[in-house]
């Protein structure tokens, strides 16, 4: 393990580990005014939601690292306090990416990336049209963390009006994560594609409170097939199962009447169920083995 304390490196090094570490980031493609009336657009993942009574989302404009120097989204959300995010998808990435060149002041990225300007309902700033998620906002604050190359500039925004596109929504009318298709930034030059294979779910235990690993018999806790994420799911079950001695599995049957090596075998045959996320049969695997 590599032990490492701000300063005793370059700050672009310490730079790169945080962004490979910290990751997947959400990105939010901000389009701003500056006091004269001129789009500016562009990508920043140091960025999240925090609240949603009022809804409040903060991104922050790093200076640069190389020569301390601020963004024009920096300057412009604190002449104009106006701002509206700009969700990315898979089809938009490599346009953003384009539009995060760092242009000169005044030039309008919109066009140089080739995007679609629209008037906001009740802001200056343009929205993206091929964005699945427009957010217009209104800058309440900036908090700057430093005055040097790499400090961040927290800008804190309060939404005033959303805007979705309906072809991202499910038959409920919640977003559906394989129809926004979002993608997240990575360390380097890497980005991630939020969608098919790559999500999962992963019940909350909020309804009722899950026995937890310390309440698993020794033997499955101690296991070498089953891991951390195994442990996990079955620790989140409500009260300890009970054997149902209406369940029935073949190849069970046969590790135990014929296998010697038995505990591997039965916790290879569970941890093929909990990957699959059948956690009910999985404990009975489990059980029948103690």
């Amino acid at each position: 393990m590599i032990s490492i304390q701000p300063g005793e490196i370059a700050t672009s090094k310490l730079h790169a580990h945080l962004l490979g570490a910290v990751s997947p980031r959400p990105i939010c493609f901000a389009s701003t005014i500056d006091a004269d009336g001129r789009h500016n657009l562009s990508p920043f993942s140091f960025f999240n939601v925090f609240g949603v009574n009022p809804a409040t989302l903060i991104f922050s404009p790093a200076r640069r690292v190389r020569d301390n120097t601020i963004k024009h989204t920096l300057e412009n959300c604190i002449a104009t306090k106006e701002v509206v995010i700009n969700i990315v998808n898979y089809n938009m990435v490599q346009q953003m990416s384009l539009a995060s060149c760092e242009f000169p002041a005044g030039v309008n990225e919109f066009e140089k990336s080739g995007f679609t300007a629209i008037a906001s309902d009740l802001i200056k700033p343009m929205r993206v049209a091929e964005s699945p998620v427009q957010i217009e906002c209104i800058v309440k604050s900036v908090i700057e963390t430093g005055d040097q190359g790499g400090a961040g500039n927290l800008i804190i925004c309060e939404m005033v009006k959303m805007h979705l596109n309906e072809n991202i929504l499910d038959a409920d009318g919640v977003i559906d994560p394989n129809k926004i298709d979002t993608v997240g930034r990575m360390g380097k030059d890497w980005y991630v594609r939020a969608s098919g294979a790559a999500i999962f779910e992963v019940p909350k235990p909020n309804a009722k409170i899950g026995i937890g690993v310390d309440r698993l018999p020794q033997s499955i806790k101690e296991s070498k097939i089953l891991t951390g994420n195994n442990l996990g799911m079955l620790g989140n079950v409500s009260s300890m199962p009970t054997i149902n001695e209406e369940f029935k599995n073949v190849a069970l049957t046969s590790i135990l009447l014929f296998d010697s090596n038995k505990d591997d075998k039965v916790h290879k045959l569970a941890k093929d169920l909990l990957d699959k996320g059948n956690v009910e049969d999985a404990w009975q695997i489990l059980l029948r083995a103690l």
